[in-house]
């Protein structure tokens, strides 16, 4: 007879995918997504950046604050983005 303990690492066993490691090739297009993702940020912040800093210098706050909050809601749908590309990345088979 089964521990209580030896029933849930079963389930939990079940449950869990199993790990397999990646392949060259996924590696390396994992670390191209996320070059490809942090030069689209850097090019969108440079843009950006200086927007804001023309705003705040014209005493424009309210439209500092908006291109502010734009690029963050860039920044996140990139980085959605990207971790769905890897994602897939990581499911596709080997």
């Amino acid at each position: 007879m089964k521990s209580a303990y030896e029933l849930a690492m079963e389930r939990l066993k079940a449950q869990t995918p199993e790990h397999t490691p990646l392949t060259d090739a996924q590696r390396a297009a994992i670390a191209e997504i996320d070059r490809k993702c942090k030069a689209r940020i850097a090019e969108l912040e440079i843009m950006r950046k200086s927007a804001i800093a023309e705003a705040i210098q014209k005493g424009q706050q309210n439209e500092a604050a908006t291109i502010q909050r734009e690029l963050a809601d860039e920044i996140r749908r990139l980085e959605e983005r990207r971790d769905a590309d890897k994602e897939k990345v990581r499911n596709s088979p080997s």
